[in-house]
């Protein structure tokens, strides 16, 4: 099984990345400015609905790619490491966003919360994010990786359930700080670039 110290590095990684601005942290802002912690949170279960689809598919179809051959194994680290590098740049590069200019449309609970789940299942930016995240913390001398994919998505969910139902809580501050505060949006995007280099450092030395 997957040892602690990589799982807690996964976890803190998995807690910043779920801070830096982007389209599902920014949506659980809007809703829960906009229309109530409720509507943040029910936004945030449908988006880690999603996320349990988007694991089950990279786990499984990643652990029969690493188990193909090597050269399918580091074609894909490489096209990750790519990736996650691309990643950093658009984290660099980002601009502050307006988290305030939405128009307040009615919504049942049951729509937020199928609006997440849509928003995330939709995204093929997170399968690929996922198939270039997780498959660097497994390692086949542990096991069978399909498991470990398995935990790694998991341990994903609980670090965005606890950060995007925190956003959800506490929309009044973070809205004020994130949507008035270019400085702050810009800090969090630097440390969001930083992390996904030495993610794609890292994917790109792991051996088979």
């Amino acid at each position: 099984m997957i040892p602690l110290d990589t799982l807690a590095a996964f976890f803190v990684a998995s807690i910043v990345l779920a801070l830096a601005p982007g389209p599902d942290n920014i949506f659980v802002l809007t809703q829960s400015t906009l229309r109530g912690r409720a509507a943040g949170l029910l936004v945030m279960l449908g988006l880690c609905t999603g996320l349990i689809v988007h694991t089950a598919a990279v786990a499984f179809g990643v652990a029969a790619i690493f188990q193909a051959s090597a050269i399918a194994f580091t074609a894909l680290k490489l096209a990750g490491a790519a990736y996650l590098l691309y990643l950093a740049w658009l984290s660099f590069r980002a601009n502050a966003e307006d988290i305030r200019g939405e128009a307040r449309e009615a919504l049942s609970g049951a729509q937020l919360y199928r609006r997440g789940i849509i928003m995330n299942i939709t995204n093929p930016k997170v399968s690929i994010f996922f198939l270039a995240f997780l498959p660097q913390f497994a390692d086949p001398a542990r096991g069978s990786l399909t498991p470990q994919m398995l935990l790694l998505g998991l341990v994903f969910i609980v670090a965005t359930i606890l950060v995007f139902g925190g956003i959800a809580l506490a929309a009044g501050t973070l809205g004020q700080w994130l949507g008035k505060s270019a400085r702050a949006q810009r800090i969090m995007n630097r440390i969001a670039s930083l992390v996904f280099v030495a993610l794609a450092i890292r994917l790109a030395t792991v051996e088979r």
